[in-house]
Order: C-alpha cells, then sequence, then structure tokens
C-alpha cells in the first residue's frame, strides 16, 4: 500500500537552513525568550523593556482584578448588613474544609515569586496607579517616584514620606503599630483569657502566643508574688522567660507596678494599606517565635466561618516588656502573605517550603540576648521593625493600668481605648490612654 503525501502542508520546513546552524540559532532563540526587562535606575532606553510585557506581570494584574471585585462584593454585603444593625456571627463552612485541600502555602510562594519579577520601567506607574484605585491606596506619600519600584513587592513595601505618619508623644498613650481597621479590642479577664474572634467564637491568648508565654492574668498581688519567686528561682530550661527575668531583672521591677489589667486589638491590614509594622511604645523585645501553620485567608468571611483561624495561621510572635508591664504582637501570615519580614532580624524566612508539616509541631523561638547578658531588641515608640508583603492581622496583646478600685461597683478602668470596631486608624495615632495615679 502507498501513502500519498500532500505537498500542500509539508512535513518540515522548507527553511532547512536553521538545522544546519542549531547550536547558535537556538541559543539566540532562547536568550529571545528569556530576557527580563531590564532596570536601568528609572530610564526607559533599555531594549530590554521593549521585547516583551512578562506574562507574569498580565497574571497578576489579572489576578488583582479578580481579588478586588470579590472584595467590593463582600465589603458591600456587609455594609447592607451593618445598616441594619446586624452584627455578623460566627457560622462555619464547608469553606474551610476545602481550603484544607489547597496547597495554600505553595500557592504564596508563587504568588511572592510572581509579584517580586521587575516590571518594565515604562509600566511601573500604569500598574501601580491601577492598583492604587483598585484597593485605595494613597500614592501621595510613597518615598520615591513610582518608576523607582522594581515589582509589586517593593511598592507593598514601600516606605512613606517624612512626616507621613506623625507618632503620638503623649507619654500615657499606646499607639496603632500599623495602618488598618480595628476588629476586636478588649479586656483580657478570667481564666484562658480569651480573645474574641467574631461574635459566637473566640480563641485563648495562651495558643496564639504560643510556648508557655508569660501572660499575667491572675490579681496583680498574685503576679508580683510569681514575678519575686522567678528572680530567684533559676529554671534549667534555656528557652524559657524565667531566664530572661533573671538575666536583667532591672527590666520590670514588680514593686513599683501599678494595678494593671490584660488587653487585646486586633487589626486587620487591606492589600491596599501601608504594610509596614512599627513599635506601639517605647518597648524591650525579649523573644520570638515563629510559628510554621497554615495560610487561610484573613478577610471578614474567613473570621467568622473558619475556627481557630490566627491560631492555624503561620505567624510570627515577639514578647516583651514595656513600661506598664507585659507587651507581645502577632503578626499572622495569610494566604499570599506568607512572607513576615523581621528588620531586627533579617535572616528569619517564613513560609518556606517542608517535606512534612505538623500543625502541632513546636515553634521555633530565640531569645534576644548574647554572651556578654544583655538582653532584648530596645525599640523607640514609632520605630518601624518589620513588614508584611501584603495586607495581613496584627493581635496586640499587652498590660495597661487599671483602677485600684477594681472590684468595686463605681470603679472604672484607667487605660480606655480611643477607638471603635470598624474604625480606621494609622501608624502613631493612639489606640488608647489612661491617666497617671
Amino acid at each position: 500500500m502507498k501513502y500519498r503525501v500532500s505537498h500542500r502542508f509539508p512535513l518540515l520546513p522548507r527553511h532547512t537552513r536553521f538545522l544546519n546552524h542549531t547550536p547558535s540559532s537556538f541559543t539566540s532563540f532562547s536568550k529571545r525568550f528569556q530576557t527580563r526587562a531590564s532596570i536601568n535606575g528609572g530610564s526607559g532606553n533599555s531594549q530590554g523593556d521593549s521585547y516583551l510585557v512578562p506574562g507574569a506581570t498580565v497574571a497578576t494584574i489579572l489576578m488583582l482584578g479578580v481579588l478586588h471585585a470579590r472584595r467590593m462584593y463582600d465589603d458591600k454585603k456587609t455594609e447592607e448588613m451593618r445598616d441594619k444593625g446586624i452584627e455578623i456571627e460566627f457560622q462555619p463552612d464547608v469553606k474551610a474544609t476545602f481550603l484544607r485541600l489547597l496547597p495554600l502555602r505553595s500557592i504564596s510562594r508563587c504568588w511572592g515569586y510572581l509579584t517580586s519579577l521587575e516590571i518594565p520601567v515604562w509600566l511601573r506607574p500604569h500598574v501601580y496607579r491601577a492598583w492604587a484605585q483598585a484597593f485605595h491606596s494613597d500614592l501621595e506619600e510613597a518615598a520615591l517616584p513610582l518608576d523607582k519600584y522594581a515589582s509589586l513587592r517593593d511598592f507593598f513595601v514601600r516606605t512613606l514620606k517624612e512626616g507621613s505618619r506623625p507618632i503620638d508623644d503623649d507619654p500615657l498613650c499606646l499607639v496603632s503599630p500599623v495602618d488598618g481597621t480595628v476588629l476586636r479590642f478588649g479586656e483580657l479577664m478570667g481564666a484562658g483569657a480569651m480573645i474574641e474572634q467574631v461574635k459566637g467564637f473566640s480563641y485563648s491568648a495562651f495558643s496564639l502566643l504560643g510556648a508557655s508565654p508569660f501572660l499575667p492574668t491572675k490579681a496583680d498581688s498574685e503576679v508580683q508574688e510569681e514575678h519575686s519567686e522567678s528572680m530567684t528561682t533559676p529554671e534549667k530550661s534555656k528557652k524559657s522567660w524565667w531566664k530572661i527575668s533573671l538575666a536583667s531583672p532591672k527590666v520590670w521591677d514588680p514593686t513599683s507596678c501599678p494595678k494593671r489589667g490584660l488587653f487585646y486589638c486586633v487589626i486587620y491590614l487591606k492589600p491596599g494599606d501601608y504594610h509596614r509594622i512599627h513599635s506601639p511604645a517605647d518597648w524591650n523585645i525579649l523573644v520570638r517565635r515563629h510559628f510554621s501553620g497554615r495560610l487561610y485567608p484573613l478577610n471578614e468571611r474567613a473570621t467568622r466561618t473558619i475556627r481557630n483561624l490566627y491560631i492555624e495561621n503561620e505567624r510570627v510572635v515577639l514578647e516583651g516588656l514595656w513600661k506598664e508591664g507585659f507587651m507581645a504582637l502577632a503578626a499572622i501570615g495569610a494566604t499570599n502573605i506568607g512572607s513576615i519580614e523581621l528588620f531586627i532580624e533579617p535572616e528569619l524566612h517564613t513560609n518556606k517550603p517542608k517535606k512534612k508539616l505538623l500543625p502541632s509541631e513546636p515553634p521555633d523561638e530565640r531569645l534576644y540576648i548574647n554572651e556578654n547578658e544583655s538582653i532584648g531588641r530596645i525599640l523607640k515608640k514609632g520605630d518601624e521593625f518589620a513588614a508584611f508583603n501584603m495586607g495581613s492581622t496584627v493581635v496586640l496583646v499587652f498590660q495597661a493600668p487599671i483602677s485600684k478600685l477594681v472590684h468595686e461597683d463605681d470603679s472604672s478602668e484607667e487605660f480606655k481605648f480611643c477607638v471603635k470596631p470598624g474604625d480606621r486608624i494609622r501608624v502613631g495615632e493612639a489606640l488608647g490612654r489612661w491617666h497617671s495615679s
């Protein structure tokens, strides 16, 4: 049997000289497809800019559009419910089960890679203005011209012009460490020290901070007795809060402390917010813990449908002391925001790939203490010390003064929050104030 071959569609190209020069031609061909847009000090003179607009940039823009459309829909529904006076309650659904099946950590690393790709100089202002319009960012505050931010990641963690975030200098004031929306706040009282995630569900502050942190949840007199014992009784464990007390007993003198309560505040950062974290007060950070957890989203729907959302997610916890006692800050990662940078510890890397990830595995802990027994990372109010690579959530847990007559019927707390749930707040603005006794 004979097969007829049509000459209308040749099996091989008519010009076969390409095959005779395979090495050089293939190399040239590959280079053109592998060429990335170069950065020449913000000038648009490089021919690399004219070769292509990276496909990753197009994919990123499309993803941002989808995220923005979904966010607008959710925000509209939430505002309608609030206008009707309806408080959203915790209501678990199948979303958490579905999300557990997704490789959210790998997806977040992929997103991080996409956002770190260089964008052609000529395209940068258009991309960032589109982002700002979609997520309500104020580009007038950016410290650099838009064409100086080489990638979306650089734009996310941009610094601001000097003076954009004035710090409240009242010594009897605790300021916000981030730009964001105040979700929840209150005083931690009673056994368990429970923080409200949403109406109808709470989680333990001990579980959030982990590794048996020293949370002074008892009466002030009992706390003082425990402190006195910790000053004289050494512990064998090197990674222990008691070792910190022994190493530097002058950090906190319990005999001079007025009566204190324990408070918390939860602040959510949207994608368009300023993403750097600042010190809420003059603070000495003594220990850092890194929990390698899941990376669920942290939007409003997630908070009311996923149990223990903040406890299960990857997070970096900082604990230390300020003039009013204990203070801890938990920076919580989320989907596409697994990367948390700690400027006071640049070698820390979050959302690292692991062969086996157990939610119950112990955190990586580090004491900020050196060979000379000097201790802590001392920060002034307003100092920047960390950043998210997109929006996320910060939980602040701290001691603050309360009335010595707290058990009396006519007593009132000395520390008062200056905000309400749903308020927008910026770095340096007062979270709460108290009066000297």
